[in-house]
């Protein structure tokens, strides 16, 4: 029996949106029809802080760690089991706050990682639940990740750590009441290693270690240094390989595999048993339409007890007549769909999380051997004022792109839209395509704020699994190799032009929003295709050449393989091609482009230049958040990026504006252009300065000329032709 269940595989926990859309001219508004307009649900409630979110248990299953504001800012909250009611803060941060956290084994101990100012050099602090202020384990500068806490070295915790290289991080002990650091394994270039696997002692057993044709080797850590391959994971096999966790026994561990030689399912992933000693591989679960993306894991003893495939939506299927009864249980209490976030160390307790299309998140205790039997408790609801909203549904579609292959797609209408319930409008509306970061995730069925405040603002909202997109079998995800800008960016212009065949949406009024490799995407439609009215880009990657210089050691090979190669002139040949830098003055329609100043992967000259490309001939609206990097983290810019958004779109595709009032208050913008558009955007306005040199690589000045950045060739570039209505 499957049960329902969803989460995000784009890190859909954080509710930071990196998404805009260009600004049209105020002239020429369309209204949209307002029939039976549902009440506006406002932006702060759905993008501000939530209320309460992220519990998690103690490993003693007696207290509920818990992410909510304190004095406008996201903090550390802990409140008993036996006492709801008297939750109390144990953190005081007033800047960025914290996104998220872990208990430590001593269940007395919460850790959590922070950056500065969006950098992504996470430092790792720890507090103790009982008082005090938090406690620095790392040093500022450096990147850590927590590998590892366990019941069998409750006082410490096991990180990642690149203080000593930057590439490749190294494997440290540190002791929670000391900060004493031990290095467990020094991990040396220049081809190290990308991730490891500890088992339940935290001793430091496997390692992945990328090799030069994209794939990578599993390393088996030996006594004495003698370490051997227990087995290789092939390039096309490597982004749907993921190692999980030793059990109990540590001769065992579990891994999702879709590298199983001569097995008909192996497109797909599976959830495996795998010989610590021999490599050898025992199928647990599998599924022939999708990969198994989820696993509910026993925390006393790593053992697999149910696993999750995901095609239109996600399935649960169990492993043991007690996951069944667990299965069945929340099936019956739950309306929405669920996922197990958190577990008690003897695995009595778990908090579930429960979500869907028209229900925002909420929390329950589920108590599974009480005296009383299964019981379910509720915490707390996560965005209450979004109990009585006028939610709307989501429909999954498969769209056939215009070779034959199949698209899984998500798509909202806006309320009042739909009369006779067959996920058609009764006439053709404006239409928001939302391009997904990565490309290597997915979109997912469930809540989706962006999806309902577009509907409830008049548009047809439509996420579209390009091929190249993850979870869907490993011959759709490397269908996407090599394709950035090509048969990805024609996958999108199918799923619109799908929408305007369906009479969905109005061929004129499409407008495209993404961010990360959504943003290029954007970039992308806007310069080589004439399908859409305007387009919106945050933290989209305009330059290829440079997105692979700053990319990680660990991943550049394979990124080599995936976009392409810029160390032979065949790749370069494609980067140049597929990057809209090059061919920015090529963008006549509407754009807003945003990024964050401390951004890693996005430097401020790429977005400087392709606003000067688009300055003179198109209108043109460009922010840069300064105190951000490539996540809109503080609520105060999130939602002051969002009202300028909604101003833009309402310009561009004529639907529903709520007023800006407040959302500026306390924000950080620089408005380099567009400020006039929006009220109160003029406050933040910049003047522009002159861009930098385009940049191929760091170590190569590409000097494109003025011609090339007015009179693109039109040989020089394939775009993606819009297919005719």
């Amino acid at each position: 029996m499957g049960t329902r269940t969803s989460r995000f595989w784009a890190g859909a926990a954080a509710l930071v949106l990196l998404l805009a859309v260009a600004a049209c001219g105020r002239g020429d508004r369309v209204a949209v029809p307002a029939a039976a307009a549902p009440d506006l649900i406002t932006r702060a409630d759905l993008f501000g802080e939530p209320a309460r979110h992220g519990g998690q248990l103690s490993p003693r299953g007696d207290r509920v760690a818990f992410l909510a504001p304190r004095d406008g800012v996201t903090n550390l909250w802990v409140l008993s089991v036996d006492a709801m009611d008297e939750a109390r803060p144990v953190t005081d941060d007033r800047v960025r706050g914290v996104s998220s956290f872990r208990w430590a084994a001593d269940s007395s101990t919460l850790l959590y990682l922070q950056d500065a100012r969006g950098d992504e050099n996470y430092r790792l602090y720890a507090v103790d639940t009982a008082g005090g202020a938090p406690r620095a384990l790392t040093p500022g500068g450096a990147r850590a990740e927590i590998l590892s806490v366990s019941a069998s070295d409750p006082g410490a915790v096991v990180v990642t750590l690149n203080e000593r290289d930057r590439a490749w991080p190294d494997v440290v002990r540190i002791d929670l009441a000391t900060g004493a650091r031990t290095v467990l394994q020094r991990n040396v270039g220049p081809r190290g290693y990308a991730s490891f696997l500890l088992d339940r002692q935290n001793n430091v057993r496997l390692g992945v270690r990328p090799t030069s044709d994209g794939g990578a080797e599993v390393i088996a850590f030996e006594p004495r240094g003698r370490d051997s391959t227990l087995f290789n994971i092939a390039f096309e096999d490597a982004m749907s390989t993921r190692l999980i966790g030793f059990e109990a026994s540590g001769q065992t561990f579990l891994m999702f595999d879709s590298s199983r030689e001569g097995e008909a399912q192996s497109d797909r992933a599976a959830l495996v048993r795998v010989d610590a000693a021999t490599g050898e591989r025992i199928v647990l679960g599998e599924s022939e339409r999708a990969d198994v993306v989820d696993a509910w894991i026993d925390s006393a003893t790593g053992a697999p007890e149910a696993f999750a495939t995901e095609y239109l939506r996600r399935d649960w299927r169990a492993l043991d007549p007690d996951s069944q009864a667990d299965l069945d249980f929340l099936d019956r209490q739950l309306s929405g769909d669920f996922s197990v976030v958190s577990r008690s160390a003897d695995d009595t307790r778990w908090i579930v999380l429960e979500q869907g299309p028209t229900i925002s998140a909420r929390s329950y205790l589920f108590d599974r051997a009480g005296p009383a039997g299964r019981r379910l408790t509720s915490l707390f609801s996560h965005r209450p004022t979004l109990q009585q909203a006028p939610l709307q549904p989501m429909t999954p579609v498969e769209i056939e792109a215009s070779d034959g292959v199949n698209l899984v797609s998500y798509l909202t209408l806006p309320g009042g839209t739909d009369v006779d319930g067959d996920a058609r409008p009764e006439q053709a509306l404006p239409l928001v395509l939302l391009p997904h970061d990565g490309p290597w995730q997915r979109d997912s069925y469930g809540f989706n704020a962006m999806h309902q405040w577009l509907a409830n603002r008049g548009y047809a909202v439509l996420s579209v699994n390009y091929r190249g997109s993850a979870g869907l079998g490993k011959s759709f995800l490397n269908a996407g190799n090599r394709e950035w800008g090509g048969r990805i960016q024609q996958d999108l212009v199918d799923a619109v032009q799908w929408a305007i065949q369906q009479r969905i949406a109005e061929s004129d009024r499409v407008a495209v929003v993404g961010d990360g490799f959504g943003g290029y995407a954007t970039l992308s439609a806007l310069t080589f295709t004439n399908q859409f009215r305007c387009g919106a880009s945050f933290a989209g990657p305009a330059n290829l050449f440079a997105m692979l210089d700053v990319s990680p050691l660990s991943q550049r090979d394979a990124l080599y393989q995936r976009v392409a190669d810029a160390r032979v002139e065949a790749g370069r040949t494609i980067l140049r091609q597929r990057s809209p830098l090059f061919h920015a003055a090529r963008i006549r329609s509407p754009l807003l482009l945003a990024m964050g100043l401390r951004d890693p992967r996005l430097t401020r000259a790429e977005s400087d230049q392709i606003a000067q490309a688009v300055r003179s001939r198109g209108a043109l609206t460009y922010l840069v958040f300064p105190d951000e990097g490539r996540e809109l983290v503080r609520s105060q810019n999130r939602l002051s990026y969002l009202a300028v958004l909604e101003h833009f779109l309402g310009d561009c595709l004529g639907g529903r504006v709520e007023p800006v009032g407040a959302s500026f208050e306390g924000a950080a913008i620089d408005v380099y252009d567009g400020a006039v558009n929006v009220p109160g955007l003029s406050a933040f306005a910049r003047r522009a300065a002159s861009p930098a040199v385009v940049r191929e690589t760091s170590q190569e000045i590409v000097d494109e000329g003025e011609e090339e950045a007015t009179e693109p060739s039109v040989d020089e570039v394939a775009p993606v032709a819009a297919p005719s209505p």
